[in-house]
């Protein structure tokens, strides 16, 4: 299985979308301050997960929630 996630920071006002095949490990990664695009803004929650079969699937939906469209329809969500 696969998996897109989107992370809310607690702290400041701040939204990450990602892919992984172990979601509890990468939240602890970044809840850890391993990844550089997302060290400054840890601690985060777990706000919204989708699950693929396919790899090809999943990257295909991870860059529509980051194009307009996609973050548009997650603050429709996330409200």
């Amino acid at each position: 299985m696969f998996y897109v996630y989107v992370l809310k920071s607690l702290e400041k006002r701040r939204r990450y979308v990602g892919m992984t095949k172990h979601l509890n490990r990468r939240l602890k990664e970044h809840n850890e301050g391993m990844n550089r695009s997302t060290k400054g803004f840890a601690p985060f929650e777990l706000v919204h997960v989708e699950e693929f079969e396919e790899r090809t699937e999943v990257r295909k939906r991870e860059k529509y929630l980051k194009s307009g469209i996609g973050r548009e329809f997650l603050d429709d969500i996330l409200k």
